[in-house]
């Protein structure tokens, strides 16, 4: 996957233009948005909400609504935990407490140096060996917080 271009209201405002015309224009919109800069700028509210004749209260709602969209850059790392059901069985809750407090981080948060960001997930299709995570796209089965670090540290090198 290519890196995300940095923000560029011309280029947004090119990608509301492009599908606009689409029905149920906003997640199209936004989605394109989110491929080409890795998230949704505050400043595409209101392109967003000028081309689809929507309040810019509709056009956040939508963002905020749904968890897939960012809100600012992610970080290099990627890292999705899981948290259906399987995985809490299995322990994920606490786990999950602990590698958040490591990175210093809430979910959705990226580190303060830019590296990481967590996001949950509700299924990775690993039920079987859960607590499940991925960095990126690696998947990493029966996770520790001390497994999540050395995953980590292995993909910045």
């Amino acid at each position: 996957m290519a890196s995300p271009e940095p923000w560029s209201a011309d280029r947004a405002a090119g990608i509301v233009a492009e599908h606009k015309h689409l029905e149920g224009a906003t997640l199209p919109i936004l989605h394109a948005l989110q491929e080409e800069f890795g998230y949704v700028d505050e400043a595409a509210v209101p392109l967003i909400a000028d081309a689809l004749n929507l309040s810019k209260a509709e056009v956040f709602g939508c963002i905020t609504f749904y968890h897939d969209f960012r809100k600012a850059p992610a970080g290099r790392h990627q890292v999705k935990l899981c948290r259906a059901e399987a995985c809490q069985a299995m322990g994920s809750d606490k786990l999950h407490g602990e590698i958040l407090q490591r990175l210093g981080v809430d979910w959705h948060g990226t580190t303060s140096d830019g590296d990481v960001t967590v996001e949950p997930v509700y299924c990775l299709g690993l039920c079987a060996n859960g607590p499940a995570a991925m960095i990126g796209e690696e998947p990493l089965a029966r996770l520790t917080a001390d497994g999540l670090e050395a995953a980590l540290k292995e993909s910045r090198a």
